[in-house]
């Protein structure tokens, strides 16, 4: 008896998803599992574990005052990135599709939203070892820095006196999420405007005649309507947030992996490598990446949550 086209069909689409589906296994999912049993061991990360220590490792995470100070930081880089940065972009794409009023054109953008367009995504085209040269220029602290440059023609510092920047350890923090923020604004601009597209424009163009402002559109019409987009937008964003790994070892201070000044940049994957790689701590570290997972998944799940909302149909 020859089999059915259902059975042939089913069959055919099993044997294609074994191999991605093996592949997937092997090198996510065992990676990750192996972490989570190193984690338990006292790991150097050369020879293989020789001593289980149970949650000794997890124990003196929340004694160590370095991994507190990064997992704050990390907080701190999860309440600001996201909202900066989905408000910039938020802000932005309604300007360069909506934003512009007058004439017989309707709704359209502000003049020039194309090249706008451009300028704001270009960052999104730089590897991360460019941004990471261009920075390290502009934060130069002597005057022939860029930043300092405009500070000293402003008239906030003079030549004899530039400002630290990445060194002043009230102010390195804030440097990393300022580039952060640059990096992603305007790859979120284009992500809203592309959803802002599919809006019909009767939509505005009804609330401008009832006598919205640009304000009020922008709350009450634009962001109701991308609100799936937004929260999309909120989870990878938060999963960014808890990374800064390759800025902060390679743009601050530190005896290895950046974090400095004393510490006042660590975040939590700097912190990481250096105990897997420098201080020969690898089971310590495996335990940090768990509850660097743990975090990420448990804060996606929260955010999924709290911004869930019913869909609006138009």
């Amino acid at each position: 008896m020859r089999p059915s086209n259902n059975t042939r069909k089913n069959l055919f689409v099993t044997a294609s998803l074994i191999l991605p589906i093996g592949l997937y296994a092997v090198f996510v999912l065992w990676p990750y599992l192996e972490t989570f049993g190193y984690s338990f061991t006292d790991w150097s990360g050369v020879a293989p574990p020789s001593r289980f220590v149970g949650l000794q490792n997890y124990t003196a995470l929340f004694h160590d005052n370095v991994f507190l100070t990064a997992l704050w930081h990390n907080l701190l880089m999860l309440l600001v990135l996201p909202v900066v940065t989905i408000v910039l972009a938020l802000f932005f794409a309604f300007m360069l599709n909506v934003g512009g009023r007058g004439g017989s054109a309707g709704i359209r953008g502000v003049r020039g939203s194309t090249f706008y367009r451009v300028a704001f995504f270009f960052p999104q085209v730089l590897s991360v070892a460019i941004l990471i040269i261009m920075f390290q220029a502009a934060y130069r602290s002597d005057s022939a820095g860029l930043l300092n440059g405009v500070a000293i023609k402003l008239g906030l510092t003079d030549a004899a006196h530039p400002l630290p920047w990445l060194a002043d350890p009230n102010a390195v923090l804030w440097c990393i999420l300022a580039i952060m923020v640059w990096q992603w604004v305007g790859f979120y601009m284009v992500l809203f405007s592309a959803a802002m597209q599919s809006i019909p424009k009767e939509i505005f163009e009804a609330a401008l005649l009832d006598g919205a402002r640009r304000g009020q559109t922008f709350r009450r019409v634009t962001v109701p309507l991308l609100w799936d987009s937004v929260q999309t937008a909120w989870v990878y964003l938060s999963i960014a947030a808890m990374d800064g790994f390759a800025l902060v070892a390679s743009l601050t201070q530190g005896s290895s992996y950046g974090g400095g000044p004393d510490h006042h940049s660590e975040v939590l994957a700097t912190y990481l490598m250096r105990n897997f790689l420098s201080l020969g701590k690898a089971g310590y570290a495996c335990a940090m990446g768990v509850v660097i997972f743990a975090i990420t998944l448990v804060l996606s799940l929260i955010m999924l949550r709290f911004t869930r909302r019913d869909s609006v149909e138009y």
